[in-house]
Formats: C-alpha cells, structure tokens, sequence
C-alpha cells in the first residue's frame, strides 16, 4: 500500500473544498470518517468545518456536542436563522468547526418541497463562508432524498465510505446514479473523489472478497487507504472526540491520517 507523504502546511485558508460524505445505507461508518477524518485534517493544519446534515444528530453527539442549545442547520435552510456564524460551534478540537443538527431537520424536506431552487438552498447557506475553510465536510442522512440532493448541489465532491460487507456494495450502485443525476440537472462540477472501504476485518474472507470486488468493479475510484473494524470507534464517539485525538497512536487514527494524506496528495483535499 502506497504511503503518501506529510502534506507541506498551508500559507492561507480557504477558499474551502465542500465534499459530501455520503452512502444511503447506514451503518458503514460515514460520521465516524467525517468525525476522524476531520481530525487528521486539522492535525495537518488545515481549517475544517462539519456539516451535520442527518436528523439523528449522529455527528454532533459524536463530537461531544449538545443539539438542543440553539439554532441548528434547520434553521438556516428555512430561513429563521439568517447569521450562519452564528450557528457554526467551536469543537473541542483546533481546527474542527461544527453546525449541528438534531431532529428538527427531519422536517426539512416537507418544508422545502414547494421552495423555489430547492435542491441548491444549502449552497446558498453555505456561500458566505467558504472562504474561511479548506475543507466543509457535509455529513448526509442514509437516504437519497431531497436532504441529500441539497448536500450533493453544495459540493465539488463526494467522498463514500463503504462498509466490506456484502450487502453494503449493492446500493453502491443506486447512489452512483444518483450523482449521475445531479451532474446533469443541478451540479456539473461535482466530482467522486473516492470510495472509502471501511470495516474491514482481515480475518474473514468476506471482507476481502468486498475489498477484491469493490476494486475490479470501480477501480481507481478506491482509494488506497482501508479502515479497519475496532471497537476503538464506539469509544470515541462516546467521548465525544475524533479517533486522532481520543486514541491518537492507536492504529485506527495512524489509518485515518493515512486517508488524510492521500487525498491531500491525489489533489482532492489542498
């Protein structure tokens, strides 16, 4: 497996590249990647802003944060809240920036159905602060409904972490086709920058009959670095802090930094 280098440190910040982290089916360790990823990234210097874009409020709880104190990025889509510096949390971790969510945001989409150009409302929220960030990472809800239309409209990429599991590759498909569809009708520039296997388990042949198969269908879409089962993960979503910071030699977070440097070195993150 090719290790990429140590990214040199940044000059200035922004203007952010805005990715999509998204997979319909749950349960294949997308927040814990937006939450870990994020980590690496600051560790490396560079300025990063998660998006909780799901209902359940996974990735705020995962960053030790509390859902019901204050606006929300519900409040931002429907209009009540209009000062998006205002919403965006300060996180434990330098460098990690955060705009919560809870469940309030489940009634969004009912909310948002008759809007005028209601596929491109989150890029409009987002678009005041781009230039603050290098990276805005967009942690969508396991659906491909008009949440996640929204997500994948505000970014420039879209990163999908994989579970090795069988029945997870089948929707991969599904989703393919949907950023298909939003390339041709609301997002021309929207890129896949890699497809992330994730619970990979090395002692099971299943998981590398997903990992051989995800590479001979998809190729080099795939990219390098795996994330491997541990219950390292559930232990530091309880504690509320990215793998990096919660366990930092451990070597999930030495995977998660490996991740971290691919994508800065492959051009996907700067």
């Amino acid at each position: 497996m090719t290790d990429f280098p140590e990214p040199a440190p940044l000059a200035s910040h922004g203007p952010a590249k805005v990715i999509a982290m998204c997979n319909q089916k749950g349960g294949v360790g997308k927040t814990t990647t937006t939450i870990s990823l994020a980590g690496a990234l600051a560790e490396y210097g560079r300025k990063v802003l998660v998006v909780d874009f799901d209902p359940q409020g996974g990735l705020t709880a995962g960053l030790g944060m509390m859902s019901h104190e204050g606006d929300t990025i519900y409040e931002l889509l429907i209009g009540t809240a209009r000062d998006i510096r205002q919403v965006i949390k300060p996180t434990k971790v330098e460098g990690i920036h955060l705009i919560p969510a809870n469940i309030d945001l489940s009634a969004a989409e009912v909310q948002l159905i008759n809007e005028v150009a209601r596929e491109n409302i989150l890029a409009s929220v987002l678009k005041p602060i781009l230039d603050e960030y290098d990276v805005i990472f967009i942690d969508c809800q396991p659906s491909l409904g008009l949440l996640t239309v929204n997500a994948l409209t505000a970014a420039h990429g879209v990163l999908i972490p994989l579970a090795c599991e069988y029945f997870a590759l089948r929707g991969v498909a599904l989703l393919l086709d949907t950023i298909e569809k939003v390339t041709a009708r609301t997002n021309p520039i929207i890129q896949i920058d890699g497809i992330i296997p994730t619970m990979y388990d090395p002692r099971t042949l299943h998981s590398k009959e997903v990992l051989d198969t995800l590479h001979h269908n998809l190729g080099d879409k795939v990219l390098n670095s795996v994330i491997h089962r541990t219950v390292k993960f559930p232990d530091s979503t309880i504690a509320g802090a990215p793998i990096t910071t919660f366990a930092p030699d451990h070597a999930a977070a030495h995977a998660y930094r490996a991740l971290a440097r691919e994508l800065i070195a492959r051009g996907k993150i700067a």
